[in-house]
């Protein structure tokens, strides 16, 4: 088996997994894991070889401009303090434990290089834990935390890690020096985020095809990433930035085919490169076995012990954090979403699994420092990592379902509902308001004013069936069954209209573009 078929196999697995994972009720990129571990050891799989400086460009930036399609800027700003306390200081935090511990427990490490161990098992992986927990239906507050603490706190931790590895490679650290170019790199993210975004959402506006719109999204993000990096900015904290501003600003309301097909190519590449990545960190046992060749015992013992420290930490400082938090919740009425009870705050902490980010940090390790000499501890470094990633990933990724059936947290349906119902009134008061406003300019008969009166109702029942009373269900029933009657029929006969200029396609003569052009136009009624 070549590197090709490697990938074509990952690529396979990442779509098999999903409904795997659906049917066994373990979460995909804990079965893609698992996956490549089981490719890492049969011996006629080769071993990866992706360069280090590639994995982190090719990776990151569609994994976060997918994840940041589901949340928003509002959501972002009212969370911004438990955000704060998860992305950022829970990040230093980490950083500062697992430094003291690595340093006093491998002979020789240098200070920046175990900072830069610190930094890239640190923070806890936005697509694991938005991966994991958004199929377990949690509270939706606790997905929003966690995804705001997955996509943040991998700015903090890579900017550490640039720095630290700087330093170790240089054999210099100054503190001043370090701090400033942590702003700047922020600065510069961002900078490029909104000026990125503003051109793209422009752009847009010119292409105006559904097609050209959604290529261009799928550029952006990589767009984003390189440019900062060449600036020296923080290319993940550009890439979420672009995706939070055209996550606002991009589609308008009536963009309905644009949103429909862009959310079909997302969900497709979320898949694939989540698949990949995953199925990487697997294949990764190769390298581990080869490191620890005769020094199981030793290297084992320091993994496990980076592992207690990070599970430890976290837990140590959610717990006061979710406190301080909630007392200033009660203080002041911030519209922001935070654990409510002792349990959540426990599912929060046992989902703070590693992967993506912190495999590919530890792959970009250099080589080399500046003076032609190895990196201090570079191979034990990779192998640290690799048990931390493995220890959180799998083993809190498996039992993570089994944690939150036992703790019995689930999402809270009814305000869920209540909400859809509130927004259900809200469309239909519009669609009655706009009604109201054509029948002022123009002149429609009754019984037109009277059908678009009801399908204006029937736009809020369709959304939730609890906003009509039980007369008006009733009839609204009424019509969904001679609707749906009326719909197969159309469909059948759609249908049989497919099947005929399909045929077109193999008769002698037959022009297939203009066969697809009229499927396209079938297949375009039949949508609508």
């Amino acid at each position: 088996m070549d590197q090709l078929a490697l990938l074509f196999v990952l690529l396979l697995g990442a779509v098999v997994s999903v409904p795997l994972g659906d049917r066994f009720g373990l979460p995909a990129p804990v079965l893609m894991t698992l996956l490549g571990m089981a490719l890492a050891v049969a011996d006629f799989v080769p071993n990866v070889n992706v360069p280090p400086e590639l994995i982190l460009p090719l990776l990151l930036p569609p994994l976060l401009y997918a994840a940041v399609r589901r949340t928003s800027w509002r959501q972002f700003t009212a969370n911004i303090r438990p955000i704060f306390l998860l992305a950022v200081a829970l990040v230093f935090v980490t950083t500062l434990a697992v430094a003291f511990v690595a340093s006093a427990i491998v002979p020789g490490l240098p200070i920046a290089a175990a900072v830069a161990l610190d930094a890239l098992v640190a923070p806890p992986d936005p697509v694991a834990a938005t991966a994991v927990a958004g199929q377990l239906g949690l509270p939706r507050r606790l997905v929003s935390i966690l995804e705001g603490e997955g996509l943040f706190n991998d700015v903090t931790a890579i900017v550490l890690y640039h720095v630290a590895i700087a330093a170790a490679v240089s054999g210099s650290f100054n503190p001043w020096r370090a701090g400033l170019d942590f702003v700047l790199s922020a600065v510069v993210a961002v900078a490029v985020g909104l000026a990125l975004g503003w051109a793209a959402n422009k752009l847009m506006s010119v292409l105006d095809d559904a097609t050209l719109q959604i290529g261009l999204t799928l550029l952006v993000p990589y767009a984003s990433y390189v440019l900062a990096d060449e600036l020296h900015g923080s290319g993940v904290l550009a890439v979420l930035t672009t995706a939070l501003f055209l996550a606002e600003y991009s589609l308008g309301a009536d963009d309905v085919l644009t949103r429909l097909a862009g959310a079909t190519v997302w969900d497709v590449v979320d898949t694939l490169v989540t698949g990949v990545a995953f199925g990487l960190i697997g294949l990764e046992l190769h390298n581990a076995i080869r490191t620890a060749s005769g020094r199981w015992g030793e290297m084992l013992g320091w993994a496990a012990a980076i592992v207690g420290v990070v599970v430890v930490v976290r837990l140590a400082w959610l717990l006061p954090a979710t406190w301080l938090t909630k007392r200033l919740h009660a203080k002041r009425d911030y519209d922001e979403e935070i654990p409510t009870s002792w349990r959540e705050t426990v599912i929060m902490w046992w989902s703070g699994m590693r992967g993506v980010a912190s495999v590919a940090l530890a792959l970009a390790i250099p080589l080399t420092m500046d003076d032609g000499s190895a990196f201090p501890d570079r191979d034990e470094i990779v192998f640290i990592a690799f048990g931390v990633i493995m220890a959180t990933l799998v083993l809190q990724g498996l039992t993570l379902p089994w944690l939150v059936k036992r703790l019995g947290v689930r999402a809270d349906v009814d305000s869920e509902k209540a909400f859809e119902k509130e927004l259900a009134v809200r469309a239909a008061k519009a669609a009655k308001r706009r009604l109201r406003e054509i029948e002022d300019v123009e002149e429609l008969p009754e019984e037109v004013s009277e059908q678009l009166l009801r399908r204006a109702f029937d736009i809020g029942v369709r959304i939730s069936p609890e906003v009509g009373d039980g007369e008006r269900r009733e009839a609204y029933e009424k019509r969904v069954k001679r609707v749906k009657r009326m719909r197969r029929i159309q469909g059948e006969m759609m249908s049989a209209a497919r099947h005929e200029v399909l045929a077109a396609r193999s008769e002698p003569g037959a022009d297939p573009e203009i066969v697809d052009r009229v499927l396209r136009h079938l297949d375009v009624r039949s949508l609508r």
